[in-house]
């Protein structure tokens, strides 16, 4: 249930629905014991079932698969050997952890898209190899780190957030440079704004994250939606309100400024009225910006709230900021962060376009927009580690007695890790291990991942890895209980290996004084004003100037509201901050 405190909350339409459902006759007790063998015959029942309602895919998902996943194995042999067309996922495969929703949910989305995840890397290999590239395809993952391609087309539940997870490590890259101590990435494009909390350079990361309506528990960078994109259009409800997405235009045929056929008012529409765009061509010269049309499109919603063009353009961005304002608040308030201590690091293609009024709002320390930020995402998966989680339920209680077990679970998960990096990824340089368990006190629902040191497990040190627990408990909740018994659900192991990264030249001195290209009006908080229009091409380190100002580039424009001041580092980023800071 989405909001079991909401009477009108309803849960998704499921994915895979009761028809398309099949039992078979096994039981594995939650021991791992098996209490009733694997029947075949209930198998083939199941594939003749599939192939009557067209069945391309199976997700064999069994009850307690997690501790012991010989019958899913045996179930996907009679598949494979009776019914080799119909692809198929085991859940133990995909994340084997203890609670059958969430394994068997996040099986059924990666189930969903496999077919067409495969199909779409063995196009980009075939491409590779005609091409003559000499190299191995990459991918990055949820995670934030990377595996082969290879291994993405048949473990695509690791790539499900993949994207917005480069983003984030891109950013968590900036913020290392820069020497900003906690931060806040914004990636905006044209759909969607996306946030996540980065601290001494390293994203957070969690489980439960969000595709649609579902949830997926799978290691992820924990990344935030939190309101509108560049190309969310503007509209009034049946009560005359005005309203800003989630409906967008996409790229095609895009804000009606593209003059691609879009007959519908955005936030980048929006932008063009208030003259902060259309002084250049977008996506190095791809888009060549038609004002007339976005002033068609805004002035009739204008028209219709009895405002003129520049007011109701700039309703619409105070509309999408507050709905951002609003998510932000509540994102902050959970991780227990101060917004007034973040550093906003920009970037997408519509980012640098609206970070300083959502700074503004937030009163935010600084703004920080990367030389190009319309790719951070690839430069994130460029200098992303060849990274991968290995996880085993154990459900047991925190004690001397245990920690046998405890050591041979390591060691073995250990292995597994090892077997991955370098058979399937074939990656022979340095790796790192980092353990950690699912911890929690008796009789809670939900556990803390508890980073552990290696040197606890090996020595059975049950007291250090109690008291990081209760630490962390702390921390999270703002209260432990140090003589309550502890339970270890769960034990990871995550394992990392560093391939070589770019390194990036600083960016020379500046010589002289930064020179616009033009000035124009821009119309800003309910006056109009002049704006410096500056070449981000033009700039040099140490340069600085203040706002208003519109900086172009070939991947995005970065607006500059009154009262902020900019400045060049030595790395080529844009350093904004307000006036009195």
């Amino acid at each position: 249930m989405p909001d079991p405190y909401n009477l009108f909350s309803s849960r998704p339409e499921p994915l895979i629905t009761r028809d398309k459902v099949f039992g078979i006759t096994e039981r594995i007790l939650v021991d791992g014991t098996v209490d009733v063998p694997l029947d075949p015959e209930s198998v083939r029942s199941a594939i003749e079932g599939i192939r009557v309602v067209g069945g391309e895919a199976v997700v064999i998902a069994l009850l307690h698969a997690y501790r012991n996943p010989e019958h899913e194995r045996w179930a996907a042999e009679i598949f494979r050997k009776d019914a080799e067309d119909i692809d198929v996922i085991l859940a133990s495969d995909v994340w084997p952890v203890i609670r059958e929703y969430e394994r068997t949910v996040t099986a059924a989305v990666a189930g969903y898209v496999q077919p067409r995840v495969s199909y779409y890397l063995g196009s980009l290999q075939d491409a590779l190899r005609n091409a003559g590239a000499g190299c191995e395809a990459m991918i990055t993952k949820s995670n934030g780190g990377v595996m082969t391609a290879e291994l993405g087309k048949k473990d695509c539940a690791q790539i499900l957030l993949s994207g917005t997870a480069s983003g984030v490590i891109g950013a968590a890259s900036i913020a290392r440079q820069v020497g900003a101590g906690a931060a806040m990435s914004l990636d905006i494009g044209g759909t969607s704004a996306d946030v996540a909390i980065i601290e001494s350079g390293v994203p957070r990361y969690g489980v439960g994250e969000m595709i649609g309506e579902f949830p997926i528990y799978i290691p992820t960078v924990s990344v935030t939606s939190i309101g509108e994109g560049g190309g969310s259009i503007a509209w009034i409800d049946e009560l005359g309100v005005l309203k800003v997405g989630p409906v967008s235009a996409g790229s095609d045929p895009g804000p009606a400024c593209y003059g691609r056929g879009g007959n519908n008012p955005t936030i980048t529409d929006a932008l063009v009225v208030l003259g902060f765009l259309g002084r250049a061509a977008l996506g190095y010269s791809a888009v060549a910006m038609r004002p007339d049309l976005a002033w068609a499109e805004i002035g009739r919603i204008g028209d219709r709230l009895s405002m003129t063009p520049e007011d109701a353009a700039e309703s619409i961005i105070r509309i999408a900021i507050s709905g951002m304002y609003l998510e932000v608040s509540k994102l902050v308030s959970r991780h227990g962060v101060d917004p007034r201590e973040l550093s906003l690091i920009a970037f997408g293609g519509a980012g640098p376009m609206l970070a300083c009024w959502l700074a503004r709002e937030l009163a935010m320390k600084e703004v920080i927009v990367p030389q190009v930020p319309g790719v951070l995402s690839a430069f994130g998966g460029l200098i992303a580690d060849v990274k991968n989680d290995f996880i085993q339920t154990v459900y047991l209680d925190l004690e001397e007695k245990t920690v046998d077990a405890m050591r041979d679970s390591f060691g073995m998960l250990a292995r597994r890790a090892m077997k991955w990096i370098r058979d399937e990824q074939g990656f022979d340089d340095t790796v790192a291990m980092f353990p950690s368990a699912d911890m929690r006190y008796r009789g809670q629902s939900f556990e803390i991942d508890t980073p552990l040191e290696a040197l606890w497990i090996e020595e059975g040190d049950v007291k250090a890895m109690a008291a990081a627990f209760h630490k962390l408990h702390e921390q999270v909740y703002e209260h432990s209980d140090p003589a309550a018994e502890v339970q270890v659900i769960n034990l990871r192991m995550v394992i990392t290996g560093k391939p070589p990264k770019p390194a990036f030249a600083p960016l020379p001195e500046s010589d002289g004084a930064l020179l616009p290209r033009e000035t124009v009006s821009v119309f800003l908080d309910g006056s109009i004003n002049d704006a410096f229009v500056l070449a981000r091409s033009d700039m040099k380190a140490s340069h600085s100037f203040d706002g208003p100002a519109i900086v172009t580039q070939d991947d995005c424009t970065t607006c500059i509201l009154d009262g902020f001041k900019a400045e060049v580092d030595g790395f080529g980023n844009l350093i904004i901050r307000p006036g009195d800071v």
